[in-house]
């Protein structure tokens, strides 16, 4: 990941990379379920990232409400989402574009596809280095429609970050609990994502808890300690997740609008080892 941190990064990026290595360490077209909408998207993005250049995410400040859904409340159980109709319209669409980066190999994909599910994920839009998956759901009387831009992690996909990262709501910094070289990649996914994105909601996000639990106690608390130390550098909230086993999946992103929205948010931090970890 070295070639990622260039020389030209921001004075800013550098003072959190100084601190991690102190600890040894994202067409206002509704694209409903149509792969020319998603495909139209990607593209104009593409215009826009091209006549533009970067630009930082604008802060949202309220949903818009409509009438006929009942609210939803987003908190540590149940969040109640209600299918479109044949009438919806695009006056109460609010759509968030998040981005992920990290490493091949990590379970980005399945965490994605365990949100999303299987159906959504076959009308994906694949692309070289990219994968973009939809989702949408009614929260407080307003369509949220998530747009998630999944980026691979070979070397030959960097060039996709500046698209990924740009106007992303929140970036998702993510990495294999089970692998250390994959959590000391953090540093250089986040040093690039914050080159194109600087207000974007961080979050960092450990893979594969159901495997890493079956570690040693003593390596735990080291991979722990690492990663919290990580996401205090980066301002970032910190999650232990399992795809598998849909271990804080959905959690995620009910917290990503409880902080963009600021609607109802009871989740506590849970420091535990052995158990997935919440800190922020």
């Amino acid at each position: 990941m070295a070639k990622i941190i260039g020389n030209g990064r921001r004075r800013t990026t550098t003072q959190v990379c100084q601190k991690m290595v102190q600890v040894n360490v994202q067409c206002n077209m509704f694209h409903r379920v149509s792969f020319a909408g998603r495909f139209f998207h990607f593209i104009w993005d593409k215009i826009l990232f091209c006549s533009l250049g970067r630009s930082s995410t604008a802060p949202y400040l309220r949903l818009p409400l409509r009438d006929p859904p009942p609210p939803a409340t987003v908190h540590g159980g149940s969040m109640h989402a209600h299918p479109t109709t044949p009438y919806d319209t695009d006056s109460d669409l609010v759509n968030l574009k998040i981005s992920l980066l990290g490493d091949c190999d990590i379970g980005k994909t399945s965490f994605v596809i365990k949100y999303v599910g299987d159906e959504q994920e076959k009308r994906s839009l694949q692309m070289k280095g990219l994968n973009l998956m939809d989702k949408t759901l009614f929260v407080q009387g307003a369509r949220i429609s998530f747009s998630i831009w999944d980026v691979a992690g070979d070397t030959g996909s960097l060039h996709q970050i500046p698209m990924a990262c740009k106007d992303a709501a929140a970036i998702l910094i993510m990495f294999d609990l089970t692998s250390r070289r994959t959590l000391n990649s953090v540093v250089g996914w986040y040093s690039e994502a914050r080159k194109w994105n600087q207000s974007a909601i961080p979050i960092l996000i450990g893979t594969k808890f159901d495997d890493f639990v079956r570690l040693p106690p003593d390596l735990q608390w080291t991979i722990v300690t690492q990663a919290r130390a990580y996401a205090r550098a980066m301002k970032a909230t910190l999650f232990f997740s399992s795809a598998t086993h849909n271990i804080n999946v959905n959690k995620i992103f009910k917290f990503i609008m409880a902080k963009l929205f600021n609607l109802p948010w009871t989740v506590e931090r849970n420091l535990t080892l052995g158990e997935p970890i919440i800190d922020f």
